[in-house]
């Protein structure tokens, strides 16, 4: 059985950016982008249209009349079930922190090779979420991890478990730095994604944010 593409929007103001990420998905089957933008003004009225259906909007920050985050907020605020990626230049922790706050799903940097965007659509659809490697360490050291911690209760061992987590580690890996049992980490992972009400390490970040924990 063929498996069902997923459609994207892709919405840029330049176009020989728009040309590359088409150039970048053409031989790749899973994903189609099936429309593109150069403006709020156009994206909204193809996001509005009730008789199409965009699996993940790709958004730069930068958009001639809007910021690209306050669109992004517009389309979570439409239909939720999106999935919304930011591509941009800015690797800042405040344009991060504000896209994060907006319920964007994704966030990756402009500079990223074929290889993550692709892992970030797959990551989209399979996992709910996924921010580039290169500002993953930026977030961490500015969530305040710590305080995200001690506000959900963890246990010594869970707060083990989360760092390790941030940094990447498969639940294998975690259980062989740890030397504990697969099946004990991802008992851990449970707790932890419970306790902080989080699916994802976004959904972490996410949860200081709410918390105010920055």
């Amino acid at each position: 059985m063929t498996e069902k593409k997923i459609k994207i929007l892709l919405i840029d103001d330049q176009q020989i950016v728009i040309d590359g990420i088409k150039s970048m998905l053409a031989t790749y089957n899973r994903f189609e982008i099936t429309d593109t933008a150069f403006n709020e003004e156009d994206a909204w009225i193809k996001i509005a249209d009730s008789s199409i259906f965009f699996d993940i909007v790709i958004i730069d920050i930068c958009l001639p009349g809007i910021n690209g985050i306050e669109l992004c907020h517009k389309i979570k605020s439409h239909n939720s079930v999106i999935k919304v990626l930011i591509l941009s230049m800015y690797d800042k922790p405040f344009y991060i922190w504000e896209a994060l706050s907006c319920e964007v799903d994704g966030y990756i940097l402009r500079n990223c090779g074929k290889n993550e965007l692709l892992r970030a659509l797959s990551s989209l659809i399979d996992k709910g979420s996924y921010l580039s490697y290169d500002i993953l360490p930026l977030i961490y050291s500015d969530v305040g991890i710590e305080k995200s911690i001690c506000c959900a209760k963890l246990t010594t061992r869970e707060t083990e478990v989360l760092s390790l987590i941030l940094q990447e580690l498969t639940s294998k890996e975690i259980a062989e730095r740890l030397c504990i049992s697969k099946q004990t980490v991802d008992t851990h992972r449970i707790r932890i994604m419970e306790k902080t009400a989080s699916k994802s390490i976004v959904g972490l970040i996410k949860y200081a944010i709410r918390n105010k924990l920055t």
